[in-house]
């Protein structure tokens, strides 16, 4: 069917040509106003019967290509496939004989500007041919759009990546909590034969462990191991108590037994401290811990095997609290891998509110039991929400062989083999929502202490919060006193205040691998003048390099040479210096620079490259110098970004790069610190203006290193940080910032809770 053309005075009278040519299923390709009325392109609807002719006198439609929209036909100029009279139409002229009137055949025939188009004869063929097959090829494109739209989607599909991940968690034990918890940092390049891989890594980094035996025996002290009736105590103490005297020897281990509840529960383990050579005392229903002490005097390791009382038995607080008195007790929870995870829920639950109660805290745990559990996905799943420590694993009964420090990478890749359809029952909302963020927390403060210098200061400075206003700054100074700063050097700030605000930007801290140190330097509590501030900072431990704003004076620069130090100034590019023995500005000596190998870096959420060059001057015949021109340049649109201009001594050559780019990145550092002390002036109205402005360019530095740090590690915690804010979020060192106020703050709001089992925040 062929696309036709209907003209009527209007657009009812248009369509009702449509209906009556091509039924009511016919497809409206396009409408025009022209000078005719409203003119309609159409065709039948592919596989529909096309509807009885209309009389010649009603219709007014043609197979014809539709015409150009912007050119309007003028009535001369309009085609028609119906007569406009009802006379018998003209003989076609034989082919062979042609008329007087019409040209050569060796000459072409041209058609007057304001002739009327013709549509029959040879002339017409090739348009109406290739229309046809326009037509065809709509037709056939149309039909396979629509059996695309009517198909459906096979049975077989692969759901998303993330559904995928969260089934396989769900089928493995672990509750939505952890699953959601886990897969916050999904990346989106992960490929399906890395998800084992990637999961396994990402779950057990949430499985605190101990580290080795020996942190355990070589540490000693007073271990007392509680949990639920039959869950493995006995046994696991015979276990530890023999480890002990394979590596000490028998005389500075004691075993004592509180179980006067089962029949022959002292002689049990009473057999077992015989075998090993080693003292075992049985403590009574009514006999507190403290009676025992002067028989367990010199004694380096004591391992207490306690009454195994249900979880839901209100005794067990009462138990519990017969180990106080007169020495510290660490309890240590038994968990039976094979016990169903409402169980191992209210196991932790209760007994950790019971050790609570008693005074004392559980934040450790062994397994017992994992050659009978089915699958360990549950159990896992308990340690890593409630942010217990596993220090070992019980897979058998033989004393001592069967006990071993948890591998955390292997226990997961057990836990996630096993997967089963049956539902678990999920936690307390409330309960959930609270011990997962505040084991996410944990894990991320853990992992910014390992990574970034300065942060545990930086930590201890915000716990200053607490005290009264009144007393933060003494405090804060305190603490600045006793902080040691990193050696590599120090960025000096601007001395002048920050645009708008009553404060200066504080002074940062480099390491030897280039990083800032998180918590900064308050500009008030150096010295005021230049050399002695430089000798201040240097009055703790010898610092390598002097990063500062502005040309160090005479004295200073004399200063900073005999120490030895390296140093780098920011400058003016209207400074003059002489090289060659002209005295130009640094701007002027650019062209005749030489140039170094660009550098790839991160400023203001843009990846950039820092074009440098460099030559030789002097300032006046003084000391031998080096000029630095830098220019910031957009990756992908190649515009300037920045400018910037640096004197540094001439010896430090090539050495001056990496100062270069710790200066220039802290250039994002003051509208940061204002973000950051604006947030927290509004959480914390009463704090100090010294200490929300230490808090604030701290978080602000660490911010900005977490955004430019190319490090393995970076992107999986930008990536954590990122999953405390709502929604989806752009990595930029303002969104950083965002979560790094927010992990700060919900850390003292979950301090102030008193919330146990937080191992991480405190």
């Amino acid at each position: 069917m062929s696309v036709m053309r209907f003209t009527g005075v209007n657009s009812r009278e248009a369509m009702r040509q449509v209906r009556a040519a091509l039924g009511d299923d016919a497809l409206i390709l396009a409408n025009r106003r022209t000078d005719q009325g409203i003119e309609i392109l159409a065709m039948a609807e592919p596989g529909a019967e096309p509807a009885t002719p209309v009389p010649p006198a009603r219709r007014s439609a043609t197979p014809d290509a539709p015409e150009r929209p912007s050119t309007p036909r003028r009535p001369s100029e309009r085609r028609s496939s119906v007569p406009l009279s009802s006379g018998p139409p003209a003989a076609a002229p034989s082919p062979a004989a042609p008329s007087p009137a019409a040209p050569a055949p060796d000459r072409p025939r041209r058609r007057p500007a304001d002739a009327p188009a013709a549509i029959s004869g040879p002339e017409a063929a090739g348009p109406h041919d290739a229309f046809e097959a326009m037509s065809a090829r709509l037709l056939q494109e149309m039909q396979e759009m629509r059996d695309l739209l009517a198909a459906r989607a096979p049975a077989t599909a692969t759901p998303p990546q993330r559904e995928r991940l969260i089934r396989w968690l769900e089928e493995a034990g672990f509750s939505r909590t952890v699953v959601d918890e886990a897969l916050s940092a999904l990346p989106v390049d992960l490929e399906q034969g890395a998800e084992a891989a990637w999961l396994i890594a990402r779950l057990a980094a949430r499985l605190p462990v101990q580290e080795d035996e020996l942190a355990l025996l070589d540490r000693g002290g007073i271990v007392a191991l509680v949990g639920p009736t039959g869950v493995g105590k006995t046994t696991t103490a015979a276990k530890l108590a023999a480890r002990f005297v394979m590596r000490h020897g028998p005389e500075p281990v004691a075993l004592v037994s509180t179980d006067g509840f089962r029949v022959g529960a002292h002689e049990q383990l009473r057999i077992y401290a015989e075998l090993l050579g080693i003292p075992m005392h049985g403590l009574e229903l009514e006999q507190s811990l403290e009676s025992l002490l002067p028989s367990l005097a010199g004694k380096r390791f004591v391992i207490i095997d306690t009454v195994g009382m249900s979880q839901r038995d209100r005794r067990i607080i009462d138990q519990i609290a017969r180990l106080q008195g007169g020495a510290p007790v660490r309890p240590v929870l038994l968990l039976n891998a094979a016990s169903q995870p409402e169980t191992l829920e209210e196991v932790v639950v209760n007994y950790r509110q019971a050790v609570q109660a008693a005074g004392l805290a559980l934040e450790d745990c062994v397994i017992s039991k994992q050659d009978e559990a089915g699958r360990l996905g549950p159990l896992l799943d308990a340690l890593m929400r409630h942010g217990l420590r596993l220090l070992f694993v019980a897979h058998g009964q033989r004393v001592p062989e069967d006990l071993a420090v948890g591998d955390p990478a292997a226990l997961v890749e057990q836990a996630l083999a096993v997967r089963s359809r049956a539902p678990r029952s999920e936690p307390p909302a409330g309960a959930a929502l609270l011990l997962g963020r505040g084991r996410r927390l944990a894990a991320l403060l853990v992992t910014l202490r390992e990574r970034v210098p300065g942060f545990e200061e930086l930590e201890r400075a915000w716990a200053l919060a607490g005290v009264p206003p009144s007393l933060q700054p003494q405090r804060l100074e305190a603490l600045m006193e006793q902080a040691l700063p990193p050696s590599a050097g120090r960025i000096w700030m601007s001395r002048a205040r920050v645009r708008g605000e009553a404060w200066s930007q504080p002074d940062l801290c480099l390491d030897h691998d280039g990083q800032w140190s998180a918590l900064p330097r308050l500009q008030h509590l150096a010295p005021p003048g230049e050399v002695e501030r430089l000798a201040w900072a240097e009055s703790t431990t010898p610092l390598g390099a002097h990063l500062m704003v502005g040309l160090p004076g005479d004295d200073s620069r004399r200063w900073l040479a005999e120490q030895g130090r390296d140093w780098v100034a920011l400058v003016r590019g209207g400074l003059r210096v002489e090289a060659a023995g002209e005295r130009r500005s640094i701007t002027e000596l650019k062209p005749a620079m030489a140039q170094r190998q660009p550098r790839s870096l991160r400023w203001r959420s843009r990846d950039a490259q820092l074009r440098l060059a460099a030559c030789a001057v002097t300032l006046g015949g003084g000391e031998p110098l080096r000029a630095w021109a830098g220019e910031l340049v957009d990756a992908f649109s190649g515009k300037v970004l920045k400018r910037a201009w640096w004197l540094a001594p001439d010896t430090l050559r090539g050495r001056a790069v990496p100062l270069l780019l710790a200066q220039l990145s802290a250039d994002a550092l003051p509208l940061l610190t204002r973000r950051a002390i604006r947030r927290l002036a509004e959480a914390d109205a009463d704090m100090s203006p010294s200490l929300r402005l230490t808090l604030g360019a701290g978080l602000a530095a660490v911010a900005v290193q977490l955004e430019t740090s190319d490090e393995a590690w970076a992107p999986a915690l930008r990536g954590e940080l990122l999953g405390l804010l709502a929604g989806k979020r752009r990595s930029s060192a303002e969104t950083l910032l965002d979560a790094l106020l927010h992990l700060g703050l919900a850390r003292e709001a979950l301090r102030e809770l008193g919330t146990v089992g937080q191992e991480g925040l405190h």
